[in-house]
């Protein structure tokens, strides 16, 4: 049960509450909801329909894979370089400092190693095989953000994190030692000892926790990483609000922007970008390089596993930034252009998850939909 986390305690806490965005029990979203972003019409999917997905939401072949090793043995030509791993994990070479977004090598996202939604396809890279990193950054804490099993891997490194207020409780109690970890508020700081880079905590639109009672227990940010000639914006889990202007504004120009565009679903809109919002979202932030991350990994949502690709393919004329659309583990620096390749459609037919791979049913009868209330969805 260790996966569940640790709930912040004594100075940890106190800084929590000196936070503006703690609520008296928990963090709070600042932003007003948009008109339209949540459709209060559509029911929220049951508990069977999000634990048993049925094509076309799982790829029915395996991905296609790309070893990076051989592009990182180069230096990056432009400086900026980025290897989408999967879901949420890129590993950013800024002007010659490696960063490593939300890591997660677990083959679920879930806290139990027999049930809830699996990788589609293994990484392209294992996790001991990866470079040594100057620091790994992470948004928050839902479990295909912040993964117990890789965290654990982590320990014997001497790699700092840098995340948002509370996160660093479930770090330390699985063993990162506390100086390794810095805990930031939006519009906080810290450049990483030793290198170049900035990491600045700037608003999202989302929320926390890994279990029922645990819900806002800890802040979520988006972060803006920042070298000494180039900068990435790296959303994390987010709706759309009016604060990616002034993200801009405060800590822009971006080079390149890390966009979640996957689990969208109208009943939580407010929560999650989407295609639509994240071609939105990167006009407010100045139309840099644009990496889709937070998709083509694990089934979260209703839509096809696909859907985000092919959506963001038929809004790419109408933007002047690059679309980068590379296959997992593909190095590509944004200064060489856009990426458009559909490799996704490749994989072929599509197919569910092996029988014996589901879980039983949770009741008989007409199925139970998901209360609005209770910590749904589950990133």
């Amino acid at each position: 049960m260790k996966s569940f986390g640790q709930r912040a305690s004594g100075e940890r806490l106190e800084r929590m509450r000196g936070s503006p965005r703690w609520a008296g029990n928990g963090f709070r979203n600042l932003a007003p909801i948009a008109a339209g972003l949540r459709d209060a019409g559509t029911p929220m999917p049951s508990i069977s329909e999000m634990l048993r997905p049925r094509p076309p939401r799982v790829p029915g072949a395996p991905l296609p894979l790309t070893d990076p090793h051989p592009a990182w043995a180069r230096p990056a030509q432009s400086g900026l370089r980025a290897t989408w791993l999967g879901h949420s994990t890129v590993l950013l070479e800024i002007d010659g400092f490696k960063v490593l977004t939300d890591p997660v090598w677990g083959p679920r996202a879930s806290p139990f190693a027999l049930m809830g939604p699996k990788r589609f396809a293994p990484m392209p890279v294992r996790l001991r095989e990866m470079p040594e990193v100057d620091v790994i950054v992470i948004s928050h804490d839902h479990y295909d953000h912040l993964d117990f099993p890789t965290i654990r891997a982590l320990r014997a490194s001497r790699t700092p994190f840098v995340t948002s207020l509370g996160v660093g409780a479930h770090l330390q109690a699985w063993g990162i030692a506390p100086e390794r970890i810095t805990e930031l508020d939006w519009w906080e700081s810290h450049t990483v000892p030793g290198t170049g880079i900035t990491v600045t905590a700037a608003p999202s639109q989302h929320f926390s926790g890994r279990g029922l009672k645990t819900r806002n227990s800890t802040l979520w940010s988006s972060l803006v990483v920042r070298g000494p000639r180039h900068a990435v914006f790296f959303s994390g889990d987010t709706g759309l609000t009016d604060q990616y202007a002034e993200i801009r504004a405060r800590l822009g120009p971006f080079d390149l922007a890390l966009l979640e565009v996957g689990a969208y679903y109208p009943a939580w809109g407010d929560m999650h970008l989407g295609p639509d919002n994240a071609m939105r979202a990167l006009a407010l932030l100045g139309d840099p390089a644009f990496l889709p991350v937070h998709w083509g990994t694990f089934c979260l949502a209703m839509h096809a596993w696909d859907q985000p690709a092919e959506r963001l393919l038929e809004l790419a004329p109408a933007s002047p930034a690059p679309l980068l659309l590379p296959h997992l583990g593909e190095a590509l620096e944004p200064a060489h252009g856009p990426l458009l390749r559909p490799w996704w459609r490749s994989v072929g037919g599509r197919e569910t998850l092996s029988e014996q791979e589901l879980p039983a049913p949770a009741t008989q009868g007409p199925e139970p939909h998901l209360n609005p209330k209770e910590a749904w969805p589950l990133d």
